[in-house]
């Protein structure tokens, strides 16, 4: 039960800081600012209905994409965690990432459904929250699985709350404390990051001696 509830709270605080629900609202006031409440609601909801089933999706079929593109465990902890700790680098230097950040030379308009692109891909499911994603569920059994889903969704529900209270929590933050969030958010990820790459380079190690034994 122990293990269990570390495991929780370690895949939520990754999904977390990954995410970044305070700095991502400031990101999607900016993006919906034309929009009515209504529109904002609706974009809020497609939004990350479409980020749950994107992580969702890889978490269920992490091991069954291991096997048909022969990927080991240790390469994805070990280009997962370069992925994540540059993302967190990023953050820590108060700038967001370009894999989790829309491209600013495009225009948001009235007409353009920016729910599912930027706002779901990369923005909220981005390929970091994808390999944290895949690490924390493929490197156990069905219930690692599960954990990692509802944490995500968990973190989705949060998320959307943020969202849908958005103009509000942006003034009461401020953007001195988006910043300060940000770089803690960032400060996190980079500890995430090396720690699974760590976790990678000891399991090559042991994946490599394994196979050398078997010879």
């Amino acid at each position: 039960m122990h293990d269990i509830t570390t495991m929780t709270i370690t895949v939520f605080m990754g999904f977390f800081a990954m995410m970044n629900p305070i700095a991502n609202t400031a990101v999607f006031v900016g993006m919906t600012g034309s929009q009515t409440p209504e529109q904002r609601r609706k974009t809020a909801f497609k939004a990350l209905t479409a980020a749950f089933f994107i992580i969702a999706t890889f978490c269920l079929l992490g091991k069954g994409i291991f096997e048909l593109f022969s990927i080991t465990l240790p390469a994805l902890r070990l280009s997962g965690g370069i992925l994540v700790f540059l993302v967190g680098y990023h953050m820590l230097q108060g700038d967001s990432s370009k894999m989790h950040s829309e491209a600013k030379d495009d225009q948001v308009s009235e007409e353009k459904d920016i729910s599912i692109s930027p706002l779901a891909l990369p923005i909220l499911a981005g390929p970091g929250t994808i390999a944290t994603a895949m690490n924390y569920s493929a490197s156990g059994s069905f219930l690692h699985t599960i954990i990692t889903i509802i944490a995500f969704a968990t973190l989705c529900l949060i998320t959307l709350v943020c969202f849908l209270y958005g103009p509000k929590l942006v003034d009461k933050v401020g953007e001195a404390g988006i910043t300060i969030t940000t770089r803690l958010m960032g400060l996190i990820l980079t500890v995430i990051g090396m720690q699974m790459l760590i976790q990678g380079v000891h399991d090559a190690f042991l994946l490599f001696d394994t196979a050398n034994l078997t010879k």
